[in-house]
């Protein structure tokens, strides 16, 4: 059932930059609780902007790509964000625009949404002890929660920018987005023209499309928006960036019927190619944005696909199917970020529409894929991941005749890997366990027995054997100690909890943590974790 003229295909119509960055735009607006498309049309305003403020090819081209990717940080505190609100995407719903916002509004978003969160562990009638501890925790982080998600999503931002290959500027700038024209922003409180000029065309565009948005947008006519932006010239906003905005710019592109073929025909210098080995190495860094989504995911789609490339050699697929398969694998789980982190970190079972919930993200890794033709089949394919033969997974209720044997092996790779992997409500399962499993699903009639053959065949090889005395070289100068407080430190572990597992006192957890943090350059957790998947070391 695999497709040899997949490989061909690909050669004749390689994916392009743009698109992928787009798709990563679309998933990151189901992650940060604005509309879909929001990023594309942030996009397009901004580039409108900067060619009328005569900006060359390639400052257009840095304004295109930090638009596209404003908010590509944003899995960077879910889980945080969750501890506090439970759905931290309602949450950042409101919160998306707080800087417009009285000292007063904003204090009440935060304990509603508290409020709510408090009641999100044990049903709707959370005790009134249980929701005032909530806002309690809420109202203490609130004064530092600025700066903490500035720096978090712009450090991350910054980081997988670079990783999808993006050239001039644009990874420092994705470093820069939530820095203010008056300096009271973050993570470096720069100012005035110190801050890159694409991150001040993005942020005029991206928060006039906002507060059109908010202020019921369909049928306004951009002035109100236009007005908010420019009384805020001069403290949030570059005052020239701001007096280029009218309101028919906001109204015009808040209207576009079709902002992706807009957006993709927009890209300043004409679109850009990705080699076979460009599109692994921004497929990889999709993966990572995916799973940081929460501590207990991290890794995931990174072993996924390794597991699934290699049951695809065993199973005899060609080349270009393996490709396809592996890049499938990398951007399965893509859909996971538009699904609260409160569900994924739940620590018992989900409650029915929490597994709704739970159920779509197959279905949002489709539609973040979909709108590009080149990237579809790899959407068709990563969405078909907990599909069964019997007609019993999700999200299309696929039966045996509807999956290919790629879409089987990544049904077989993704279940092994899961059930190997610990979460909130269980612990790992041993490998010999998590095989019996599989084999008892083939039993039933769920998953294929030539795939689950392949993927335990693959799990069984074994490397080369090596010296038990050489000590292995690590990255960033770090200690095996280290290495492992890095490992805990990027599953979200507190000092505490390190200290505990490790059988060290918390005292020493915090050294380590801050040597590490030295070490490696980074100062939050999320950008620690990249660099613990970025090198491998989360592997067992």
């Amino acid at each position: 059932m695999a497709d040899p003229a997949a490989g061909a295909a690909e050669e004749t119509d390689p994916v392009q930059l743009a698109e992928l960055v787009a798709a990563l735009s679309l998933a990151a607006d189901l992650a940060s609780g604005v509309t879909l498309e929001h990023g594309l049309r942030t996009c397009l305003l901004a580039a409108r902007l900067a060619g009328r403020a005569g900006l060359g090819q390639a400052d257009r081209r840095e304004v295109y790509y930090v638009a596209l990717l404003r908010s590509i940080g944003c899995t960077s505190d879910s889980a945080e964000q969750a501890a506090l609100f439970g759905d931290e995407i309602a949450a950042r719903a409101e919160l998306n625009l707080a800087a417009h916002l009285p000292t007063r509004a904003v204090l009440g978003v935060l304990i509603r949404h508290a409020s709510a969160g408090a009641g999100a562990g044990a049903g709707a009638d959370a005790s009134p002890a249980r929701r005032a501890a909530a806002v309690g925790r809420v109202l203490a982080a609130g004064p530092k929660m600025p700066r903490a998600v500035g720096t978090a999503h712009c450090a991350a931002a910054e980081r997988l920018g670079a990783r999808l290959g993006l050239d001039g500027g644009v990874p420092a700038t994705l470093g820069a987005l939530f820095e203010r024209w008056d300096g009271k922003g973050f993570p470096a409180g720069r100012s005035g023209e110190d801050i890159p000029a694409a991150a001040r065309f993005t942020q005029v565009a991206y928060d006039a499309l906002l507060l059109h948005e908010h202020a019921g947008g369909d049928s306004g006519d951009g002035a109100a928006a236009a007005g908010r932006v420019a009384a805020a010239a001069g403290t949030l906003y570059d005052p020239a960036v701001a007096g280029l905005l009218t309101a028919a710019d906001v109204a015009e592109t808040a209207g576009l019927l079709a902002p992706w073929d807009d957006a993709l025909a927009a890209e300043p210098g004409g679109p850009t190619p990705l080699s076979g080995e460009q599109l692994d190495q921004a497929c990889q860094a999709a993966a990572d944005f995916a799973d940081l989504k929460s501590p207990w995911l991290l890794g995931h789609s990174r072993a996924v696909a390794e597991l699934a490339e290699a049951a695809a050699w065993r199973a005899g697929l060609t080349g270009a199917e393996v490709a396809r398969l592996r890049r499938a694998a990398l951007l399965h789980d893509l859909g996971r970020v538009a699904v609260p982190s409160g569900v994924w970190n739940r620590p018992g079972p989900l409650r029915a529409a929490e597994r709704e919930q739970a159920r779509l993200h197959p279905y949002h890794t489709e539609r973040a894929l979909g709108r590009s033709p080149r990237l579809a089949p790899l959407g068709d394919l990563a969405g078909a991941h907990h599909e069964r033969l019997d007609g019993s997974g999700y999200h299309r209720g696929s039966k045996a005749g509807q999956l290919t044997t790629a879409a089987r092996l990544l049904a077989a790779a993704d279940c092994y890997q899961g059930r190997t992997e610990a979460r909130p409500h269980r612990a790992a399962l041993p490998p010999e366990a998590a095989a019996a499993d599989l084999e008892a699903q083939v039993r039933a009639g769920r998953l294929d027995a030539d795939a689950v053959r392949a993927v335990l065949s693959a799990v069984g090889q074994r490397g080369p054997g090596r010296d038990p005395s050489a000590r292995p070289v690590l990255p960033g100068g770090l200690s095996p100690r280290e290495a492992q407080v890095l490992g805990l430190l990027a599953r979200g572990r507190s000092s505490r909890q390190i200290a505990a597992e490790l059988g060290i006192t918390q005292k020493t957890a915090g050294h380590h943590i801050q040597h590490i943090y030295a070490k490696l350059g980074v100062s939050t957790r999320a950008t620690a974790a990249l660099f613990a998947l970025e090198h491998g070391l989360l592997r067992a």
